[in-house]
């Protein structure tokens, strides 16, 4: 099982980035997606998640109407659309598969002026 993180950088407040994470090792449509982040010193949080098909998506309340989780099955690949970037966006975002175990590297969110 492989999942790779990527897209991520250093924007400023205000800006977009999209996270990818494409996998392989398994049967992707099969499973529920979920992104985390884990700033510094915190917590690690649940950030969105989206059901096999798609059809059903849930955030946290920290990034709803601003980050928008989807994913492709067919390039078994699952996306995050974060908008209107905040400083306390500022984390490692990685992406799971539930409910497994399995994780990514995690990719370094970082918004700052």
């Amino acid at each position: 099982v492989q999942l790779v993180e990527s897209g991520g950088g250093l924007v400023q407040p205000g800006g977009s980035l999209r996270l990818s994470c494409t996998t392989s090792g398994f049967t992707f449509s099969n499973y529920d997606m979920i992104w985390y982040r884990q700033a510094r010193g915190k917590e690690r949080e649940l950030v969105a998640r989206i059901t096999s098909t798609g059809s059903s998506t849930n955030y946290a309340d920290s990034v709803k109407g601003r980050f928008t989780i989807s994913r492709d099955n067919a390039k078994n690949t699952v996306y995050l659309q974060m908008n209107s970037l905040k400083p306390e966006d500022t984390a490692v975002y990685y992406c799971t598969v539930y409910p497994t175990r399995w994780r990514g590297q995690g990719t370094q969110v970082t918004v700052s002026s």
